[in-house]
């Protein structure tokens, strides 16, 4: 059970896929400006994670030992076929979140933070369980992420900011500290082995 939590932890603060290997960016710096909206591209992100990382341990299991050469384009498939789902349910369910989400929401297939998580369970060895682990750590980071800049990104909304560097000048200066402040954890699992 340590080992999950090993790689849950690891996923989610020493190994963020945004702020430690800057992968995500689109949705990251989009949908970023208000923390509800963050926080539910977040849970849709963590939720195609999760589908992503078990099919993907089916797929390394039964189906790409026979056919290796069919690995990358059978994630795409995967990924693409869960973010189709997932913006079906969210249209039909709730119709309000996916005007706020808008073109980030079928963005998700294209988000190469899903598909870094599917090689990177693949090179790690991960199996059933450690994928789910990493995939839910993987969005436990991602959501955190989003929803500490929106939280900041809402704040700087009523400061004193000089013309050049409202908007994206600013979200670049906050996505840089939030970066290095993450760089802190580095030594997290190091100092509790």
């Amino acid at each position: 059970m340590g080992d999950l939590t090993r790689i849950f932890v690891s996923a989610a603060l020493i190994n963020n896929f945004v702020l430690a290997y800057f992968v995500g960016l689109c949705p990251f710096f989009g949908v970023s400006k208000k923390v509800p909206t963050a926080l539910r591209m977040g849970g849709a992100v963590t939720f195609v994670m999760v589908l992503t990382a078990s099919a993907v341990s089916f797929l390394n299991a039964w189906v790409l030992p026979v056919a290796p050469y069919l690995r990358l384009i059978s994630y795409i498939v995967v990924i693409a076929s869960l973010v189709q789902i997932v913006e079906m349910v969210v249209k039909k369910t709730s119709p309000a979140l996916f005007r706020a989400l808008g073109i980030y929401l079928p963005l998700i297939t294209t988000n190469c933070a899903i598909l870094y998580l599917a090689l990177f369970q693949y090179a790690r060895g991960y199996g059933f369980f450690e994928g789910l682990a990493f995939a839910l750590g993987a969005g436990a980071g991602f959501t955190l992420a989003l929803v500490l800049m929106a939280s900041i990104r809402q704040r700087s909304e009523t400061a004193s900011v000089p013309a050049i560097a409202r908007e994206m000048g600013l979200a670049m200066i906050i996505a840089a500290s939030l970066s290095m402040a993450f760089m802190g954890f580095a030594g997290l699992l190091s100092a509790g082995a």
